[in-house]
């Protein structure tokens, strides 16, 4: 009897991985492309973890927004691949394309502006009226005086 239900558990295990294997394979693995939206030739910024959903890079992140490839330069925990690069100075919404090592092929989009969006005009801030100092006299309660202690003698 324990047989028969060993046996049976090592076929629905064997079962589930065959269904799980395949349908793992076709998910969107995990990556960040950003900031956006950016202003003609800033930088951007790529990563994925292969240890945490993502995958392992088959070659640069490729796009017709980007001025060249982002390549993986940077490295760290779980399976940690990363990368700066500059945008074109065409405006306009592009889709760049990361291809893993198993197969995979994701694609994530990013808009170039007309103009930086952190060079918007913004009117100045008016300077704060420099206070005045005001020094307190009087008694010892009023902050202005100097009141020795018991033990001060």
């Amino acid at each position: 009897m324990l047989k028969k239900v060993m046996i049976g558990a090592l076929v629905l295990g064997a079962a589930q991985l065959a269904v799980v294997g395949p349908a793992a394979a076709a998910t969107d693995p995990s990556w960040y492309l950003g900031p956006t939206p950016l202003g003609p030739g800033e930088q951007i910024y790529a990563e994925t973890r292969a240890g945490a959903g993502g995958c392992v890079p088959e070659g640069p992140v490729t796009s017709p927004g980007l001025a060249e490839p982002i390549g993986w330069t940077i490295g760290g925990n779980f399976g940690k691949y990363g990368g700066y690069g500059r945008v074109v100075k065409t405006p306009g919404k592009y889709a760049a394309t990361l291809s893993c090592t198993d197969g995979r092929k994701s694609t994530r989009t990013f808009t170039v502006t007309g103009v930086p969006p952190s060079s918007t005009t913004k009117p100045p801030k008016p300077k704060p009226k420099p206070q005045v100092t005001v020094k307190p006299a009087g008694a010892p309660q009023t902050g202005g005086g100097f009141a020795p202690m018991a033990w001060d003698w």
